[in-house]
């Protein structure tokens, strides 16, 4: 365990003093995958004992959308949030937040999987190559433009690799956090939607009977497990806090505090683990993505002349290239 921590702490910079404003208060910002009710009542009991451990006020920050969060770290409204990798990768780039933990599930694997779902009633659809038909008229609920599983991962697996525009291919598109997908889904309000592995696990624990009338008709490659994501511009002192309490939570402490701990984290979101550290090199496969959905787009863009296709490529095939160096010289977390 002081391994970990002292390895952690060099990789978040936290040895080196940081002048900041004195902090009054944490804001933890938690994204919108179902409704704030219930998400809430998830992450209080965690949130309770970060505010023992570091000695403020931890309140919990809610937006109707993903961007909300990502907006509200870049004007200092949230402090610390759980993210998927796509908005973590945002909150990066725009909001000057740093990965510095990662969530696991409680049997210790570090990953979850991005599905594609219909009604179990629906004889239509059982098959990737059902789900990208569009002579089957079908009514599509999508994720969260900031959404990993619900969003990035199925527009290029999916759709971006099989030349499918979801805009042209559906009846109608609607878009959704992944509850709400999941209940139109269950509800015969839309054929098939986005989802996740977490999610569905989640709406099998709290909502059974909804469950039960969805089946999964693709699957996605593995994605690494969410990021927690703090500004970067906190103090130092704030952030070693706040990185023993993670990196220690459900670790330390009596055999009866660890059983609780563990119990909390077992109940928070879909059900989590340990915490394990991590950093921005978390996102490099997510980046990597982003990119091949982009350079796939531009390959299929009939509107730009050859010497412009060409360029546009050029500049993307030098971000992958960058990107794959990064990865090649960063340690395995």
């Amino acid at each position: 365990m002081k391994r970990i921590l002292a390895a952690g702490l060099v990789l978040a910079g936290l040895t080196a003093p940081l002048a900041a404003e004195e902090i009054k208060e944490l804001n933890f910002g938690i994204i919108s995958t179902e409704s704030s009710a219930g998400l809430a009542k998830s992450f209080d009991p965690m949130l309770k004992d970060l505010e023992k451990a570091v000695g403020i006020p931890v309140k919990a920050y809610f937006a109707q959308d993903y961007a909300g969060v990502i907006e509200g770290m870049r004007f200092k409204k949230v402090d610390l949030a759980w993210f998927g990798n796509k908005s973590a990768m945002e909150a990066v780039d725009r909001a000057e937040g740093e990965v510095f933990v990662q969530t696991t599930k409680p049997d210790g694997t570090k990953g979850y999987y991005s599905l594609i779902i219909a009604n179990a009633d629906n004889n239509n659809v059982n098959t990737l190559k059902d789900v990208i038909d569009c002579s089957k008229g079908l009514n599509f609920g999508n994720g969260d433009p900031n959404s990993t599983s619900g969003n990035l991962v199925p527009s290029y697996y999916v759709f971006a690799l099989n030349k499918v525009d979801p805009n042209k291919c559906f009846k109608r598109v609607v878009v959704s956090n992944h509850e709400g997908n999941a209940l139109a889904v269950a509800n015969k309000q839309v054929d098939i939607a986005t989802n996740n592995t977490e999610s569905m696990d989640r709406l099998k624990q709290l909502r059974p009977d909804d469950a039960a009338k969805i089946k999964e008709v693709w699957r996605s490659p593995l994605i690494p497990s969410d990021p927690l994501v703090w500004r970067s511009d906190l103090p130092a002192d704030l952030k070693a806090k706040i990185y023993t309490f993670f990196l220690t939570y459900g670790r330390l402490g009596s055999d009866a505090e660890v059983e609780r701990q563990r119990a909390v984290l077992a109940k928070t979101s879909d059900g989590w683990g340990v915490f394990v550290p991590s950093s921005n090199a978390q996102l490099y496969p997510i980046r990597q993505l982003a990119l091949f959905k982009d350079r796939l787009k531009i390959e299929a863009d009939t509107k730009l002349s050859a010497d412009e296709k060409a360029k546009k490529l050029e500049a993307i095939d030098a971000q992958l290239a960058s990107l794959d160096e990064q990865m090649k010289k960063t340690p395995a977390m």
